[in-house]
């Protein structure tokens, strides 16, 4: 019989059912017959869990827990178990199932504490890092006081640590040593105990009572009868206690000087008021030690230990540091200065005193011991003592004149010019106080005793001024340079200028014209002159010293006569720091040099116009016409100052003579203006009609005949003619925009986005295209569609400001902010921009930072109309009657041309009279209030 393996065996009787899973419906034992029954562990208990269960029937010891365990329950849900935040102390509801639900709730709750949390992790450990820091810094440790004394504890050796005694080894030596005798404090009640009735006041020595007290067993002790005095000891003890009570108390008063109340609060100030660390004060206090140790003469090591202590709170000790650095070095006046310094004001008049004593040269000493006192009286004895030490000191004879009345100055004033001779400014200070014949001697003395300073020259011209002397401020100036640059002095141009702009804010007109004439050409080359006075003249003008620069102007005029420019920036430096008689003045003087300059002849022409005197203006027009035939500026000047006067046959007239001599574009423009200002359509159409058959590439007169036609309501012609402009002139933005207006005013939309279209492609990267496509979309209520546009704006125009603008009021109110803020760091100093987050201030009612904001937007463009309007509603709204009048004033002086909601009132042709002020109070009726 063959070998069979075992593994063979075994998988050949294993079952092929085992570990397969039973099939779908099988129920065990089934197959053979059997039936299945139920028990009472497979159905469960007969009562819920959660039902009340009737405990009548139940074993007295299940009915004792179950009531323990209820009223356990009860203490843990009872009121006095409840908190306002936190609840009971026990879970109401752990006997409910935790379901999926609940898990979700729970981890949402704990996500939204997570998030809370980490919002304000930052400032609570920032405030936390703060309080611990201050309490510190207030409060240090006693780890941190004792901190170098920890580290030094690494000096000790094993021998040391080993010596070193235990805690209260000083106190209990005698207790710890076994030696010594020990004694046993007698009781009161033996003392007080009464022997046969009696009261005793001796104990018997050979009784063993006395051996009781400590020290008593002593022979000495012992009274010759062998008898204690209980009464002695006593007053020993009561002697004891009075001494040790006299040490502690006032020996005036008699009161303690321990305040018992304050003690504790005492024992706070005894902390170190220093913030740094303790162990880098006692190094640097050593190191200071060693320095005046080993030189002991070196003044700024003293000062610097006393203000060591200073700083540490130790006042005493730097008073006592310091008046020994004064005792080694009396001569250095910086120990008794910061000696006096440290001490207190009774204190320091002793200390200066003896500093006095020591240095009675030194004027920092007398100086600090006149501060000290107090009445004047006081003062003037010191500076007078100082003085008999120190004559010579300039600084001291200043000082004691202040305090004296002007006659007794005048007095110490002789004094000390004779002391000080050198002294520029006592000699001046004198000739102030004289009168005009002894101020001429002393100025002649003091330019004899100092022949190099220019300000006595300077001040004997002003004096000589101030007297009416005119004809001498001149010859005195020219004398100074002469003798100056005798006396081997360098003429320095500059220094002499601001001379003569102190001489200007002194009053003495004359004095600085004569510097001005005679330094203005030293040390000039000829080419560079004409630009040098120039730039000295504007500088003049920024320091606010006018008559200088005038005087400036008025030489470079007398070398350069003929040059236009130079007269031209005379003629505006009189317009804006002058009168209106000395601008007329100087005009009149440049027409006759520069007959052929044009815009001279109008300044004056204008000047006269604005003065109200109009037929001096048509005489200066006249006699401008005669130096400048044909001038086209001179013929519309003309014709501007007639039909603003109302003389408008005059103006036709004029024009019409312009047209035949002079044929111009602007001649034509202005033609058809008046007669549409004046309401003759038909005269103005012929006129333009006639116009762009001559000049087509004039894109005005285009505008203007389109515009006529729209009035007319030709809206057919009006496109026409708009379109044939934009043939001629393709790169007129405002055509373009005519035209969209027109074909949207028509419900024409979609012509309108494609007029927009062809001007985007004719004039590429143009912001204002953009911004009218923009608008278009935004009337029509398509606000997707406008903010598409916009962002392929700002691609297309980066940095354009009026997009940005745009865009801020185009978010939601929440966004403006973030969006203002994305634009000024593109545009930071568009006017538009400005305009716009002036707006938003508006709109968010900051009413400062708004005001400041509209006052950024017109100091950076003054000629930006909108920010104007803006402002002036902003000021009618928030604003007081006198902001409202300085508001109108600067924006008259400003003279505003550009702007869209400027131009819309400006241009406008019913308009065509307004005065600046008149186009403010338009605009603003039709400006929206930010919102």
């Amino acid at each position: 019989m063959a070998h069979i393996p075992a593994t063979s065996l075994g998988s050949k009787n294993k079952k092929h059912f085992l570990g397969v899973p039973a099939p779908l419906g099988y129920v065990a034992g089934v197959g053979r017959g059997a039936t299945g029954f139920t028990t009472r562990s497979d159905i469960g208990p007969a009562r819920d869990a959660n039902d009340v269960s009737d405990d009548r029937h139940a074993p007295p010891a299940t009915k004792r827990k179950k009531k323990d365990d209820d009223d356990e329950d009860d203490e843990d849900l009872n009121d006095s178990n409840y908190d306002e935040f936190s609840g009971y102390s026990g879970s109401l509801f752990s006997k409910d199932p935790y379901d999926k639900d609940d898990a979700e709730a729970d981890a949402i709750y704990e996500s939204i504490d997570k998030r809370m949390d980490e919002k304000r992790k930052e400032y609570r450990e920032k405030r936390l890092k703060e309080d611990l820091e201050r309490y510190r810094q207030e409060r240090p440790k006693i780890q941190q006081q004792f901190s170098d004394l920890k580290r030094n504890l690494i000096m000790v050796s094993e021998d040391e640590w080993a010596n070193l005694p235990e805690v209260g080894d000083s106190r209990n030596k005698k207790q710890r040593n076994p030696r010594a005798e020990k004694f046993t404090p007698l009781p009161d009640s033996v003392l007080s105990r009464n022997l046969g009735g009696e009261t005793t006041s001796t104990i018997d020595g050979r009784s063993g009572l006395a051996s009781m007290i400590p020290g008593v067993s002593t022979p000495g002790m012992l009274t010759p009868s062998g008898d204690l005095d209980l009464r002695k000891i006593g007053q020993a003890r009561n002697t004891l206690m009075n001494v040790k009570l006299s040490q502690v108390s006032d020996s005036v008063a008699g009161q303690t000087v321990v305040d018992p109340k304050g003690y504790l609060t005492d024992l706070q100030s005894m902390i170190p008021t220093y913030g740094g660390d303790i162990n880098d004060i006692k190094k640097a206090r050593l190191l200071l030690k060693s320095v005046r140790e080993t030189n002991p003469n070196h003044p700024p090591a003293w000062i610097a230990s006393a203000r060591l202590e200073e700083v540490t709170g130790k006042v005493q000790m730097a008073r006592n540091l310091i008046m020994r650095g004064c005792e080694v070095n009396p001569l250095s006046e910086d120990l008794w200065l910061e000696a006096a310094r440290l001490q207190p004001p009774d204190t320091a008049k002793g200390v200066i005193a003896q500093a006095a004593r020591h240095i009675p040269t030194s004027v920092r000493i007398w100086i600090k011991a006149a501060d000290l006192e107090t009445e004047t009286k006081a003062k003037r004895r010191v500076f007078r003592k100082a003085l008999e030490h120190i004559p010579n000191s300039v600084r001291l004879w200043k000082a004691a004149v202040e305090m004296e009345n002007p006659e007794d100055a005048k007095i110490l004033l002789s004094r000390a010019v004779e002391c000080c001779n050198t002294s520029v400014e006592l000699w001046l200070a004198l000739a102030r106080l004289e009168t005009y014949e002894n101020a001429r001697k002393v100025l002649n003395k003091a330019r004899e005793n100092i022949p190099t300073d220019r300000q006595i020259w300077t001040t004997a011209a002003k004096l000589e001024e101030a007297n009416g002397n005119n004809h001498m401020v001149e010859k005195i100036i020219d004398r100074a340079l002469s003798s100056l640059s005798a006396n081997g002095v360098e003429i320095n141009r500059d220094q002499w200028l601001q001379e003569a702009m102190e001489a200007e804010k002194a009053g003495a007109i004359k004095c600085c014209q004569a510097i001005v004439k005679a330094v203005i050409s030293i040390g000039i080359d000829e080419e560079d002159r004409k630009q040098t006075w120039i730039d000295d003249a504007d500088n003049c003008a920024k320091e606010g010293a006018y008559e200088c620069a005038r005087a400036v102007y008025n030489f470079a005029l007398a070398e350069f006569p003929s040059k236009k420019s130079i007269w031209l920036r005379a003629a505006y430096f009189e317009k804006n720091h002058g009168t209106r008689e000395s601008l007329e003045t100087l005009l009149q003087k440049a027409v006759a040099h520069c007959p052929k300059s044009e815009v001279l002849w109008l300044m004056g022409a204008k000047s006269k116009w604005l003065a109200g005197d109009v037929p001096a203006a048509r005489g200066i027009l006249s006699l401008a016409f005669q130096a400048n035939p044909n001038s086209e500026d001179i013929w519309l000047a003309a014709v501007k100052l007639e039909s603003e006067n109302s003389e408008f046959e005059r103006a036709r007239r004029l024009l019409a003579k312009a047209r035949a001599s002079a044929p111009t574009p602007r001649v034509m423009m202005k033609s058809a203006k008046l007669e549409w200002a004046l309401n003759n359509l038909e005269d103005a159409l012929s006129l333009l009609e006639d116009a762009v058959k001559v000049f087509p590439d004039f894109a005005k007169l285009w505008m203007m005949k389109g515009q006529i036609e729209e009035q007319k309501k030709l809206l057919e012609r009006a496109v026409d003619s708009y379109n044939s402009g934009l043939k001629k002139c393709p790169d007129s933005i405002s055509l373009w925009l005519l035209l969209a207006s027109l074909e949207e005013k028509r419900n024409l939309l979609t012509k309108a986005r494609s007029v927009l279209e062809r001007g985007r492609l004719k004039n590429p990267k143009n912001p204002i295209l953009w911004l009218a496509a923009i608008r278009i979309e935004i009337r029509a209520g398509l606000k997707d569609m406008a903010n598409t546009l916009l962002a392929r704006a700002l691609q297309d125009c980066p940095n354009a400001g009026e997009l940005w603008a745009e865009s801020i009021f185009l978010e939601a109110r929440p966004q403006r902010k973030s969006k203002s803020v994305d634009a000024l760091k593109k545009c930071e100093h568009d006017r538009h921009v400005l305009l716009a987050v002036s707006k938003l201030f508006w709109s968010e009612r900051k009413i400062q930072k708004c005001r400041d904001w509209f006052n950024r937007t017109i100091k950076i463009d003054p000629d930006f109309g909108d920010a104007w309007a803006y402002f002036y509603k902003f000021e009618l709204q928030h604003g007081t009657e006198q902001q409202q009048q300085e508001l109108i004033e600067r924006c008259i002086a400003a003279e505003p041309k550009h702007g869209e909601e400027w131009c819309r009132v400006s241009k406008d042709i019913a308009n065509w009279c307004f005065k600046t002020e008149d186009v403010l109070k338009a605009v603003v009726k039709q400006l929206p209030t930010p919102i």
